[in-house]
């Protein structure tokens, strides 16, 4: 029992912290596809500079990308030929 109370412990803590860290990023990303001025600090920390359109267009893929089961469209001279 001494053993078991540990890693009973620490398999609920990673399950929790899992979740609870799912939830935030969720949180995050909706908060930065509704406002630009996040949007931007983010691609300057990765070193982008988006420009009027890039936001708009970086806004768009995030907006599509949270909805489940949707197929991401193909953009102009992108289809398949065979």
């Amino acid at each position: 029992m001494n053993i078991a109370l540990p890693i009973i412990t620490l398999v609920v803590g990673l399950i929790g912290g899992f979740f609870i860290g799912v939830y935030y990023l969720r949180r995050q990303m909706t908060t930065m596809q509704n406002d630009p001025e996040m949007l931007q600090k983010v691609a300057k920390q990765m070193g982008y500079n988006l420009n009027g359109k890039q936001m708009q267009r970086a806004q768009q893929m995030m907006k599509n990308g949270n909805q489940p089961g949707r197929a991401p469209a193909a953009g102009r001279g992108q289809s398949r030929k065979k």
